[in-house]
C-alpha cells in the first residue's frame, strides 16, 4: 500500500474508533493486513480478522488474521462484541448481501455492533484518477460496482440489527454505518 492509502485506512479506523468499545472481542470482515488491531491494540481485548487475499492466517499480537471466508473459515463460533466491515461491501457481489447481512446479525452477540464504513460510488471517479496517476494502489478498486449505499439499512435490518447512527464523512465521500444487535435475542 501506498502513503495515502495508508491516510485513508488509517482515517475510517479513527472514525470507527469512538464505536467500539474497551475490551470487545472484534471481528474484521475484509482485515487486510490487521491494520485496524494495530490501530487500536489497547482498545480490544481479542480480534479476529477474516479476509481471502491474505496469503496464509497469522497471528499477531492481540488477534489472529485469517485467511479465509466468513463465516465458514472462522476458528470458532463464539459470537463478538464488534463486527467491523471497512470499505468492503462495495466489493460484496449483491447475490450475496442478504446471507451476509444475516451472518453479521448471527455472529453478534446480544447488545453487540456492526460497524460498517462504505465509500460513495462517486468517490471511486476520484479513487481512479489517483490510481492512474500511481498516487494510490486503490486496494482492489477494480471490484467496486458502485453499490447504492443508500440501500444499507434495510440490508442489515434482518436478524434483529437496528439502525443506531449513519452519517456521511470525508467530505460525503464515505459513510459510516452502525447497527446494534438487540439485547433481547440470543
Amino acid at each position: 500500500m501506498k502513503t495515502v492509502d495508508r491516510i485513508i485506512q488509517y482515517l475510517r479506523i479513527e472514525k470507527v474508533r469512538p464505536h467500539i468499545p474497551c475490551g470487545a472481542r472484534v471481528l474484521d470482515i475484509g482485515c487486510a493486513d490487521g491494520t485496524l488491531f494495530k490501530q487500536l491494540k489497547s482498545r480490544i481485548k481479542e480480534g479476529v480478522g477474516i479476509d481471502p487475499g491474505l496469503g496464509r492466517s497469522v497471528t499477531l499480537e492481540n488477534c489472529r488474521l485469517i485467511a479465509g471466508h466468513f463465516p465458514k473459515d472462522l476458528p470458532d463460533p463464539r459470537p463478538f462484541n464488534v463486527i467491523v466491515m471497512l470499505a468492503v461491501l462495495e466489493h460484496v457481489p449483491p447475490g450475496q448481501h442478504q446471507q451476509l447481512a444475516e451472518n453479521c446479525a448471527q455472529f453478534l452477540r446480544p447488545g453487540g455492533k456492526l460497524i460498517i464504513t462504505i465509500p460513495s460510488p462517486k468517490a471511486d471517479r476520484i479513487l481512479r484518477l489517483l490510481q492512474s496517476m500511481r498516487v494510490i494502489d486503490g486496494m482492489a478498486l477494480e471490484d467496486h460496482y458502485g453499490f447504492d449505499v443508500t440501500k444499507t439499512p434495510e440490508l442489515f435490518s434482518a436478524g434483529g440489527l437496528t439502525l443506531v447512527k449513519s452519517e456521511k464523512f470525508q467530505l460525503g465521500y464515505n459513510n459510516l454505518f452502525v447497527f446494534k444487535k438487540s439485547e433481547d435475542l440470543e
